[in-house]
């Protein structure tokens, strides 16, 4: 009987609180959310009906589509100013080059004969037959900031460019996918008739083919087709084509071309303005993309005339209904500073979605305090939340915080093997100096469960544990919050790869 009396007494004393008071006992709106909302959003993406999302089709249009909607019924506002929206109000334009499949080929260095598809790849261009000198360039860029130049004192005019991949720096895929235009685009610019690139990632060479000779997508460096110069990568993980090419003076070079139209896809970019007359001209920026690889071949990997879809409930449906969530909650209870919401296109093709938003920000930069993305190949741990960069960006306290009001523990960086740090649209905002950490579900390591669903038709709704879901998605809406609400900006810790952008952008 005593409990009840003073529950009941409480619950008088919290009626005759102020209105103020009252609102700041209740819990935000992130704490509210059902499951059954979580669920009816990752069953609609990650539907048959929407044919695996792949940039530039038409399930990735209507994933985008369905998006901004949401946005505009949850009440978050276009982007103010957001001049390339159409008719949506919440659309970036990203134009791509769609490229057909590697053509006909081969490269003759001497007594080597390199065939296309098995030892080199056409990555771009027009056809081509020509037997020309061959000029080593070194990694084929110029950087006056770091003060190198790799074309320093060479006559490239009319002659073949070799070149290695990647930057002095880095030698990660989407790294290596990211300089290959700048390189193509240089060496045409200086009179070159083709670049060879020696493909030296740490990345199998098959799975390169695989991947890079069927059909595929790069940002459209005009709005219009035009004609580009070939550009090849090699396997330069093999050492008597490396031999080859580095030892010859002139090279027969022969391919049919790969044709190409301009296709369009969409950043889908939301604005929820902050509550704090000073802070809300800061921001913080929620990525995570809606994108996934297709059907049939489009998805490289095992399927059957019954199931042909790649889904990609858990790569990243998953990320983006963490974004959903994120706005909800958000707009129902604005956090002190601003919220800017972008579901990214084309990740799956080379992060091409964030470069494209990066170099073409909706909001500067330098307001943005951080930027918090999800994506994931999967879980096999619904008792923890997986957080690439958790104890490099200023936020390990937030997330932690966070993800224990949901019951969910906190692992930071698995698989360092893997570098996944760099692997997500993260990294492309994180080389402008922002602080990124990825929010992902929960693994400690890749291992058979982890790869039994990633890009594989079995990647469907139906085998998602959607009171996972749920959790995973309010605890990363708080995490919003806490870190949107905090006095101070977060910072890399001291002696960071990406501290040094940081300083230039926000000038500290």
């Amino acid at each position: 009987m005593k409990k009840f009396h003073l529950a009941f007494l409480s619950g008088l004393l919290l009626c005759n609180l102020p209105a103020s008071a009252q609102k700041k006992t209740a819990l935000p709106p992130e704490f509210h959310i059902k499951q059954s909302e979580t669920e009816a959003h990752i069953r609609f993406l990650a539907a048959d009906e929407l044919l695996g999302r792949r940039t530039g089709e038409q399930g990735n249009l209507i994933a985008a589509r369905y998006i901004a909607e949401q946005f505009r019924k949850l009440g978050v506002i276009p982007v103010p100013g957001n001049t390339s929206s159409g008719t949506s109000g919440y659309y970036q334009n990203v134009p791509f080059e769609k490229m057909g499949s590697n053509g006909s080929g081969e490269i003759i260095a001497d007594a080597e004969k390199l065939k296309s598809g098995e030892d080199w790849i056409l990555m771009n261009g027009d056809a081509i037959d020509v037997t020309a000198p061959l000029v080593y360039a070194s990694y084929g860029l110029e950087n006056t900031e770091k003060g190198w130049d790799d074309y320093k004192g060479l006559d490239v005019k009319g002659k073949i460019v070799l070149v290695q991949s990647g930057t002095p720096d880095v030698q990660t895929p989407s790294e290596i996918i990211a300089s290959s235009a700048e390189k193509r685009k240089l060496a045409a610019e200086k009179g070159a008739l083709a670049v060879i690139e020696l493909f030296n990632a740490p990345m199998p060479w098959n799975m390169v083919n695989r991947y890079f000779a069927g059909e595929r997508i790069s940002l459209a460096e005009s709005a219009t087709t035009s004609k580009s110069i070939p550009h090849a990568w090699v396997n330069g993980k093999e050492a008597k084509i490396t031999r080859a090419l580095r030892g010859v003076q002139t090279v027969t070079f022969k391919t049919s071309g790969r044709k190409s139209q301009i296709v369009n896809s969409y950043n889908v970019a939301g604005y929820i303005p902050g509550s704090d007359p000073v802070l809300k001209s800061e921001y913080v920026l929620l990525t995570a993309h809606y994108d996934h690889v297709g059907v049939g071949k489009q998805g490289g990997q095992p399927f059957t005339p019954e199931d042909s879809i790649f889904n990609g409930a858990r790569d990243n449906a998953f990320g983006t209904v963490a974004l959903l969530t994120a706005a909800e909650a958000l707009a129902k209870n604005p956090p002190k500073r601003s919220v800017l919401i972008v579901a990214l296109t084309a990740e799956e093709v080379g992060l091409l979605g964030s470069r494209y938003y990066a170099a073409h920000p909706l909001l500067p930069l330098n307001k943005c305090i951080l930027n918090l993305n999800s994506d994931g190949a999967g879980y096999n741990d619904t008792t923890i939340v997986s957080v690439m960069g958790l104890n490099r960006t200023g936020v390990k306290t937030e997330i932690e915080t966070a993800s224990k009001a949901f019951g969910l523990n906190v692992f930071a960086d698995p698989s360092p093997e893997q570098g996944l740090f760099d692997r997500s649209d993260n990294v492309n905002f994180a080389k402008e100096g922002i602080p990124a950490p990825t929010f992902t579900p929960g693994f400690k390591e890749f291992n058979g469960d982890i790869m039994k669903n990633y890009h594989q038709v079995s990647d469907n709704p139906e085998t998602v544990d959607f009171g996972y879901l749920l959790k995973f998605c309010q605890a990363y809406a708080y995490t919003v919050r806490l870190v949107a609400d905090r006095k101070t900006a977060p910072q890399w810790i001291a002696g960071d790869k990406y501290e040094a952008a940081a300083k230039k952008l926000y000038g500290k």
